[in-house]
């Protein structure tokens, strides 16, 4: 089509004027050149408008182009420069395609869990909890070790494991941690893709962060949120040692999540989703995930020796309010009170005292007591931590050599708490047993993996037991972790044979030949049955 002057002319006017121009006569052709000098005119006009125009806008284009400066009239100016993604992150096709990176290498790593259990369930755990017999989990080895949470697998007969190429597996309990939650178990094949783990420490209020799992029965469900809050506790883990320290998240989850993976935009691990605050028991915005510090410790123990093996301070707390704050001397309300130090524990010979508050811990602030629990939680025992406590007015520093729980001096006081002793009566004092249950050598039972010890008095009365032979540890990879024995129970029956003491298992196992029936009893008096080949 033909244009004048830099303007657009229409084709069809420029046909009907040359139809008029061959059939008039004189008058009418100087007619038509006179307003064809007009039109000419106009258009030189409209072309130096839009050159003006042009000139003034086409150095600004140019500036937003380019960074630095400009010389403009005599003056100096900085220009507008294309913002930095390092700091101000990227623009929104690229955050798109972030996410979609994100979702397509993670779901790879996260699986379906379906638990079949004698026991099984048909509706869910009124605090928000999915049911028992589907959930997931996150790959989090090629040797095909599988974290999720303890209440998932939690009485599991059997355990199939489905990955998003559509392989399936069956699974064993490797070892479950009631005091987080959290499981570990494994499958057998190759190929399997993993979901690094991520530094939960570095995670910000605000932070994107995607939710991976299977809610609902709908298999690699991807959601996004950000982080809503950090150092949330729930009291919805039903132990009397929980830790809680969740994320939480208005990433939608739902029953089905649990066990999932929650991760930042480098695909990475930062927690395991675990439950809902939900009333209608779906998604109302309110997610949590344990923190992936705490998952990683914990998994790590639970491969290695089918338990988490951790270090106690030996004290009893409570939170710091205005009241107390104002009543000894504290310019903040901040750290956790210690209403108890356990005679002859960790912190008592390391100079704690009750009455002292906990600042910090390794240089962590701590403002609540689950920040004291889950940091001393990531230790073991043998290590030693820095515990920053005011007292008198004052900021003070000890160095505490964390004990384990197998520890004669705790032996007595944890059994009391574990089986429902009021925690803020007076902690015994230790006094070595004279029957030798604790300070007894464990007997290692060869080919099971496991180690036994007699029983205390103390032990007996707490499991109800007349005899029997304690279960003080169960290694990951034998054949009583993998018929899934517990630590922490008692022994008493191998079979149809009444079992009194360590010595008599090995001279049961010494005579079978075939798998071998074993009743354990529990603290709480009630009885369970593993076969072990």
């Amino acid at each position: 089509m033909p244009t004048q002057g830099g303007l657009f002319i229409p084709s069809s006017f420029t046909a009907r004027a040359s139809s008029r121009g061959a059939s008039a006569g004189g008058p009418a052709r100087l007619l038509a050149g006179i307003g064809l000098l007009l039109v000419g005119l106009l258009a030189g006009v409209l072309v130096r408008l839009l050159a003006e125009e042009e000139s003034d806008t086409a150095p600004v284009a140019r500036i937003v182009e380019r960074a630095g400066t400009v010389e403009e009239a005599g003056t100096t100016r900085t220009a507008s420069v294309p913002r930095d993604w390092q700091t101000d992150g990227p623009p929104p096709a690229a955050l798109n395609r972030l996410f979609r990176d994100v979702a397509e290498d993670v779901t790879e790593g996260v699986v379906s869990i379906r638990v079949a259990s004698s026991a099984e369930g048909d509706g869910e755990n009124p605090l928000g909890q999915p049911a028992q017999n589907l959930g997931s989990g996150v790959v989090i080895s090629p040797e095909g070790y599988i974290v999720t949470n303890s209440h998932v697998v939690e009485g599991a007969e059997r355990i199939q494991v489905r990955l998003t190429d559509k392989r399936q597996f069956k699974a064993r309990v490797v070892g479950t941690d009631a005091s987080t939650d959290l499981a570990v178990i494994k499958v057998d094949g190759e190929d399997f893709s993993v979901v690094p783990f991520g530094n939960s420490d570095q995670v910000q209020v605000g932070d994107w962060v995607v939710a991976v799992g299977n809610p609902l029965q709908l298999t690699s469900t991807v959601t996004a949120g950000i982080v809503s809050a950090l150092g949330r506790q729930l009291r919805i883990i039903e132990d009397q040692f929980r830790i809680e320290n969740f994320i939480q998240t208005d990433a939608a989850i739902n029953p089905g999540n649990s066990g999932g993976a929650l991760v930042n935009l480098k695909g990475e691990l930062v927690g395991i989703n675990t439950a809902i605050a939900s009333r209608s028991r779906r998604t109302e915005g309110y997610g949590f995930a344990i923190p992936s510090a705490l998952v990683e410790r914990v998994v790590t123990d639970l491969i290695a020796y089918g338990e988490v093996r951790r270090g106690y301070l030996g004290v009893s707390i409570l939170p710091v309010d205005a009241d107390r704050a104002e009543e000894i001397g504290l310019r903040d309300i901040r750290g956790v009170y210690l209403e108890e130090v356990q005679s002859g524990s960790a912190a008592d010979r390391a100079g704690l005292e009750g009455g002292d508050v906990v600042i910090s811990i390794m240089g962590e602030p701590v403002n609540a007591p689950n920040d004291l629990q889950s940091l001393i939680a990531r230790q073991r025992p043998g290590d030693t931590v820095a515990v920053e406590v005011w007292r008198d007015g004052t900021a003070r520093t000890f160095g505490v050599e964390l004990m384990g729980e197998d520890t004669p001096v705790y032996q007595e006081w944890l059994s009391d708490l574990q089986s429902g002793g009021a925690s803020n009566s007076d902690p015994p004092e230790y006094q070595p047993p004279d029957d030798g249950g604790a300070d007894a050598a464990v007997t290692e039972v060869d080919g099971w993996d496991v180690g036994l010890r007699p029983l205390t008095d103390t032990e007996a009365s707490v499991f109800d037991a007349d005899a029997g032979a304690y279960v003080a540890y169960v290694e990951s990879g034998g054949r009583a972790a993998a018929a899934g024995l517990p630590r922490n129970v008692v022994m008493t029956r191998l079979d149809d044979t009444r079992i009194e003491s360590p010595a008599d298992v090995v001279q049961h196992l010494s005579a079978a030949s075939g798998p071998v029936l074993v009743e354990v009893q529990r603290r709480d008096g009630t009885p369970a049955f593993y076969e072990i080949e």
